[in-house]
């Protein structure tokens, strides 16, 4: 995309946001709206700061990432402004003087010093709606988060504008690039951190830079859902191969998750295959007025039947729903919005006004219980695991028999199996933005 069509697409964008601020900040009775872009936080008791993350709130302004202490400045019927800091200084990198296709829709005030920020923001903060974390406060601008504009803010987040989507479009790409790399170095028997260090090359982020920690998991390993450790030496030989990493754009997030099974190890290359085939399904359930809830617990069957097909479960698939065996296999939630964030806010929302939709009984780790509509992008993220201490309860609560333990035990050594994708809710058929990009550079 050239720079004339992405400025088209943040001019709609910014549009977009005026109207959603101007809602906001007349529910909130402000009128502005002052977002700072966060500030670099140090390690207690010492000198060293923790990886800066910029406010979401500010990064959906403009697609800057790497500018602490700068802000957004809105006022309804004014054109917004980014005082932007860009600091007089020789022991690190300075941000690089603002450009590109977003500058000419907003008004830039650059500052060498934080607190030159103070002449950029409003006279008076009491009329402000302040929107970020306690470090942030210069003076008397103090984040106040006010609740009727957080809320109408982060509700109408869920639905993406074209620009956003672009954006997600571009990480998709870059994580898929990621994701071959991973694969190829995976074949070639490196370690995790091996496999690690070749998706970083090949996204060409560093780790602190990718919107979450990479979770890269051979054999066993695949049965922690965060696993996070990445073992210098590989296992010899690995059997399987899990990875759940990401890749940012402009501060937007994609999600993708992908398992593979080692040449030769056939019955763990079909339990793949049989969830590989059942997320696609799951994922043209995307679509407008389906309750997110729904899609969640129609996984849950599809999953009991995959169990039951291969013969690791001893009783129907709707009775290993009904009694919770398919949760000690499946105990995570389907997946979750995205966007700014990996896990996108008000997932739980019930309007704009606030209120909670909640979540299904018995399935407590589902992230998002909205129901679906045009413009909302989602990840769809159904696994199989075997997690001893989960299938232990199993027996605990008299359902051993239930499980066919021989079969579980031969499939434990591959620790298990999720599939990932980022799909968006359209007017029509769900767009699938992983598929997309693994289909591109096939």
């Amino acid at each position: 995309m050239n720079s004339v069509e992405w400025s088209s697409l943040y001019r709609d964008h910014l549009a977009q946001l005026q109207a959603r601020a101007d809602e906001a900040l007349a529910r909130g009775r402000f009128d502005h709206l002052v977002v700072p872009s966060g500030r670099l936080h140090y390690q207690v008791f010492d000198d060293r700061d923790y990886p800066y993350a910029v406010n979401p709130q500010f990064k959906a302004w403009v697609p800057l990432t790497k500018v602490p202490d700068s802000w957004l400045v809105y006022t309804p019927g004014r054109r917004p402004r980014v005082v932007y800091h860009q600091p007089f200084d020789y022991w690190h990198a300075v941000p690089a003087a603002p450009g590109g296709w977003w500058v000419d829709h907003v008004e830039v005030a650059i500052i060498r010093k934080p607190e030159d920020a103070l002449q950029y923001l409003p006279p008076d903060p009491a009329r402000c709606a302040i929107l970020g974390e306690p470090q942030s406060a210069l003076g008397d601008y103090v984040p106040n988060n006010p609740a009727p504009v957080l809320a109408y803010l982060d509700w109408h987040r869920g639905f993406k504008t074209p620009y956003e989507v672009a954006m997600m479009r571009e990480a998709s790409r870059i994580g898929v690039r990621a994701h071959r790399a991973a694969e190829r170095a995976f074949r070639a028997g490196a370690s995790e951190f091996g496999i690690h260090l070749a998706y970083c090359q090949a996204a060409g982020q560093d780790a602190m830079e990718l919107p979450y920690n990479n979770i890269v998991a051979l054999d066993e390993h695949g049965a922690v859902l965060h696993y996070t450790e990445r073992d210098r030496v590989a296992p010899r030989p690995a059997r399987s191969f899990l990875i759940d990493a990401g890749a940012g754009f402009h501060g937007y997030a994609c999600d993708i998750t992908r398992t593979y099974a080692a040449d030769g190890h056939a019955d763990f290359q079909a339990l793949v295959d049989a969830v590989d085939a059942a997320q696609r399904v799951m994922c043209d359930q995307v679509r407008a007025g389906t309750d997110y809830r729904r899609i969640h617990l129609d996984a849950h069957l599809a999953l009991a039947r995959i169990l039951h097909e291969f013969d690791l479960i001893t009783v129907s698939p709707e009775v290993a729903v009904e009694t919770g065996v398919s949760s000690a296999f499946f105990p995570h939630g389907i997946g979750h919005g995205i966007g700014l964030q990996v896990h996108d806010v008000a997932g739980f929302a019930e309007s704009d006004r606030g209120g909670t939709i909640p979540k299904p009984d018995g399935h407590p780790y589902l992230r998002l219980t909205r129901t679906l509509a045009p413009g909302m992008v989602v990840t769809i993220e159904p696994g199989i695991y075997f997690i001893d201490m989960l299938l232990e309860a199993l027996k605990d609560r008299g359902l051993g028999p239930s499980v066919n333990w021989e079969r579980v035990e031969a499939f434990r050594p591959y620790g298990g199996v999720r599939i990932e994708d980022d799909v968006v809710c359209t007017e029509a058929e769900p767009v699938n933005l992983t598929r997309e990009a693994f289909a591109a550079q096939a």
